[in-house]
This record gives structure tokens, sequence and C-alpha cells, in this order.
């Protein structure tokens, strides 16, 4: 992706989360001058990997297939095995319209996937087999605002405003929105998205980024080159 592209979907992104009463913690808006000064500062926001992230999976083809994420806050590993501390994880998203985010699943993380506002939110759902592998013939169980759903293997959930379902590890699920575009909430346990996303399909969960502007804001995944 061009770095020009990611500093236009940040601006887009940042107004479609205040137009929903949403604004981001002020290091949100530091150039990366002002992150490499207050990096010291800054390190519980760089180690825990928070921030802005923008990702077409590597294929090149964002509004086909990607997403808009923002690390909000993230616990610690060590806590979450400890079983005590700080175990737990928070995300804003955008789901475009018919914008794939690809099926895959989590070996730790669970999460509520929240629609904040905007359109429908599409959530395709499949089972696991006794591996833990991505299961076309299996379903499974859910819970939708706490309420128990079971699912066939390829149902669809659809989630309007307010609307929430909680996924646990095994859970293979792909989304997008329909009919426009989706502020997400995301609620889960410790996220490390460089080692607990399996994707159903071979493909990166982080973009290539071509430098032909300087960037607006730092990508998570700016963190070990730009403030090493």
């Amino acid at each position: 992706m061009k770095r020009s592209r990611i500093n236009a979907i940040m601006a887009e992104a940042d107004d479609m989360i205040r137009s929903y009463g949403f604004t981001l913690p002020p290091w949100a808006y530091w150039s990366p001058e002002e992150f490499k000064s207050r990096a010291l500062e800054a390190q519980g926001v760089i180690s825990a990997r928070n921030g802005w992230d923008i990702t077409d999976y590597g294929a090149g083809r964002y509004d086909e297939m990607g997403l808009f994420l923002f690390t909000l806050r993230n616990g610690r590993l060590a806590d979450l095995q400890r079983g005590g501390g700080m175990c737990y994880a928070e995300k804003l998203l955008i789901s475009k319209q018919d914008q794939l985010s690809p099926m895959h699943t989590h070996v730790i993380k669970a999460e509520d996937i929240i629609n904040r506002g905007g359109a429908t939110l599409v959530i395709e759902l499949y089972g696991s087999d006794d591996k833990g592998q991505f299961d076309e013939t299996k379903g499974g169980t859910v819970y939708c605002d706490g309420l128990r759903r079971d699912f066939e293997a390829g149902e669809k959930l659809r989630l309007a405003p307010g609307e929430s379902v909680t996924l646990m590890p095994g859970d293979w699920h792909a989304f997008w929105g329909e009919g426009g575009d989706v502020l997400i909430g995301e609620v889960s346990t410790v996220n490390d998205d460089e080692t607990d996303n399996i994707f159903r399909e071979p493909i990166g969960r982080f973009a290539q980024i071509e430098e032909d502007v300087p960037p607006t804001h730092l990508l998570v995944s700016d963190y070990k080159t730009w403030l090493a």
C-alpha cells in the first residue's frame, strides 16, 4: 500500500469515528517526530502495540480485502498466562461496504465483536475439526448479546448497530459491511496480531508499505523501524 493511501484512510477513519461521538486518545495524533521524541514516555503504547493498523493482508486490494483497526489498549500475555492482571484488549475497526476480512480464527483470543454504528455487519461462521483446523462441514455455538445461538457451517450472522457476537478460539469467521460502512468495537482477551491470527488461506497480516510520502501518523507496524 502507498503511504499516501494509508494517510488518507487514517483521515477518513478519524472522521467516521468522530461522527459516532468517539475520540481517539491524544497520542493517536502525534507526528512521527513527536512519537520519536516521546518514545520513552510512550513505551507502554509501543510495547502493547497500541495504535493505528491498516492492512490489505498483503494482497494489494484494500477496497476488496482489507481492514482498518485502532488498538486502544492491550494487556500482557504474562498476566493472562498467570491468570490475573491486565488480561484484556480493546479495538475500534472499520469494515467498509463489501470489504472482506478473510476467514480466520485465533488460538488464544476470545472476542466480542460489536456493531457500534453504520450499516449491517455480516459475519460468516464455521467450526473447527478436532485439531482446531477449518472444517467446511461443521457449525457450532456462539452467543449474540449474551444469548445462545447455534450456527450451521457457512451461516452468516447479520448484526445491526448495537448488536454483538462473542467468538471463542476455534470459531472461524470472516466479515464485511453490508449496505455501507460499519464502525466495529472489539473487546477481547490479550491481543497478539503477530502470532494469534490463523488464516484459512496463506496470506499476510500486515501491509507492505510504499513510502511515496511521509507518514501523517505511525502505524503499529512502523514502530520497530521508525522508533528503533
